[in-house]
């Protein structure tokens, strides 16, 4: 049995078009005044074919449209898209299809017609629930469209979820507590909360090293409010399963779930990862990143820029990676398989002895303290 099959397998879709940049997005996205949605199809049904003659006919799990904004693309696309992924592969019976979605009127209105097309997720980029920090935060739309798109999605859709971003430029403990349980009276069973992240290349990376990114959380007070997260999420029966992302039981996304526990995905459109095995061989994919390019190469007939093979030992470090990030944590014995040694023993009974760390005889989890301090905790391991 291959080692992808413990996760299942996974399609995303990226669509790289927005209506605007946000300052703090480092994603392959793009503003453009006209988009030619036919080629963009036409492109996708090439890939999605390719792919299939790749892997061959297996079972797909998930779909996700993300981006970009693919509520910018006519439900028509998505229609066909997904019925090209249903005739050409054999599909769960639990199939999850999640499509990205800005909070605005216009694309609000557009949700049944998603649904009709064959979505049956919708996950809203929120941001925030209040005015001045959407405007910081580069959104077009206001506190108020984001409440009524939500409650729009929430009467079309079973499953909605939506997401915030917090230590935000002056966002005080007080301010993220009142925010965070008015989304928490919200949610219908998940969402996702990220800390605000300065990166390189992004507007808010530019401002950033020129001093112009003012009342930004210290590394206490960004704690303080990790810490109220997960309080709060837990006493409302939304617990973390991994890192930034929360659920009721049951409700968990099972397309990131396939990423974290470490199975295969195919990635299609610009700029795309994917991991694939292919005759035993597990493969690291991206796809041409610019737009205009990518349109071009898939006509040549492939999107895919590379496909490096991961090595065994490369696969067990990502798999390290990936599995501590979510509450079920790795199977000891698989990365064993994949590494072709355990994992150093003595680096787990410190880690443990730390509260960062919990082992049983056959898997290995993160605490919430471990959690705080993933990045040292994986590098802990590796370096034993």
């Amino acid at each position: 049995m291959d080692d992808w099959t413990y996760g299942g397998f996974g399609i995303y879709i990226h669509w790289p078009f927005c209506s605007a940049k946000c300052p703090y997005c480092d994603f392959n996205s793009h503003v453009s005044k006209k988009v030619e949605q036919k080629q963009w199809l036409k492109g996708y049904l090439s890939e999605i074919q390719r792919v299939r003659n790749a892997v061959g006919p297996r079972l797909v799990n998930s779909v996700f449209f993300g981006g970009g904004t693919p509520s910018l693309m006519d439900p028509e696309v998505v229609e066909a898209v997904i019925g090209a992924i249903k005739s050409s592969f054999p599909i769960s019976n639990q199939l999850e299809v999640t499509l990205e979605a800005n909070p605005t009127s216009v694309e609000a209105g557009r949700f049944a017609a998603y649904q009709d097309a064959g979505v049956n997720r919708i996950s809203m980029g929120i941001q925030a629930l209040n005015d001045p920090d959407l405007r910081r935060l580069g959104r077009l739309h206001t506190a108020q469209e984001a409440r009524l798109a939500f409650e729009t999605a929430r009467n079309i859709f079973a499953r909605v979820s939506f997401d915030l971003i917090y230590a935000r430029q002056y966002q005080t403990l007080a301010q993220w507590r009142a925010e965070l349980s008015e989304a928490l009276a919200m949610a219908v069973d998940h969402f996702s909360l990220y800390q605000l992240t300065v990166e390189t290349g992004t507007a808010f990376g530019d401002r950033y090293k020129v001093g112009r990114l003012p009342g930004l959380p210290n590394n206490d007070l960004g704690a303080d409010l990790y810490e109220l997260t997960q309080s709060l999420c837990d006493a409302h029966n939304m617990p973390a399963y991994e890192v930034s992302n929360h659920a009721r039981e049951g409700a968990e996304c099972l397309h990131n779930l396939i990423y974290w526990r470490y199975g295969d995905y195919a990635g299609i459109g610009p700029g795309a990862h994917g991991r694939l095995t292919l005759k035993g061989q597990k493969f690291a994919t991206e796809a041409f990143y610019n737009p205009d390019k990518w349109l071009a190469a898939v006509d040549q007939g492939t999107g895919e820029k590379s496909a490096q093979q991961i090595d065994q030992t490369a696969q067990a470090t990502e798999y390290l990676l990936m599995g501590l990030r979510i509450k079920d944590g790795i199977d000891l014995k698989r990365f064993e398989n994949l590494a072709g040694a355990p994992l150093n023993i003595e680096a787990q009974t410190s880690l443990e002895d730390m509260g960062l760390l919990i082992r049983s005889d056959k898997t290995l989890k993160a605490t919430r303290a471990g959690t705080a301090v993933l990045n040292s905790v994986i590098s802990s391991l590796l370096e034993a």
